[in-house]
């Protein structure tokens, strides 16, 4: 079956990012799954994700407006303890840490800038944004997606959304 509109797919990935670096990978568990179409996945990796078929393996290289976004400016924010995902546990952060804080939309990824006595100061830009990535991809199933998927927009059971 071959990846197009209202198609679930589960696949492997190794991000790399500008210097080569393996920064981020799939492999240490169950594949990726979403639903094609519905907005789920970065634009540019969804694109090179269409047509694919199980078994197929490939890499994009993908530029900052299609990956993570451009950086923009003024994204820092100061936050105290509380916020850090991790419960508010003071830690050993230090500049350039990328660390968890909870927001109204779950778990984000953040990078600080400063560490404080009760705060932190932090960028809430994605980590890669402004970065040119490259995906390896390795497609390992394609199959239509269920009614119910279709009407909530993304894919449901192991490696998709748990209700």
């Amino acid at each position: 079956m071959v990846i197009e509109q209202d198609k679930v797919v589960a696949f492997h990935y190794r991000l790399r990012d500008e210097g080569g670096e393996v920064v981020e990978h799939s492999y240490d568990h169950p594949p990726v799954v979403y639903l094609h179409g519905h907005q789920n996945m970065l634009p540019g990796l969804e694109r090179a994700l269409e047509g694919h078929r199980p078994g197929d393996s490939f890499s994009v290289t993908l530029p900052p407006e299609q990956a993570y976004g451009l950086l923009r400016e003024n994204m820092v924010q100061r936050i105290s303890f509380k916020q850090l995902a991790n419960g508010g546990r003071k830690g050993s952060y230090r500049p350039g840490m990328i660390v968890r804080v909870k927001t109204d939309l779950g778990p984000q990824e953040v990078t600080v800038v400063k560490v404080g006595l009760k705060s932190l100061d932090v960028d809430t830009n994605h980590p890669l944004a402004g970065k040119t990535v490259t995906f390896a991809v390795e497609v390992v199933e394609v199959r239509g997606a269920t009614p119910e998927e279709l009407s909530h927009g993304h894919a449901h059971g192991t490696g998709g959304h748990q209700h």
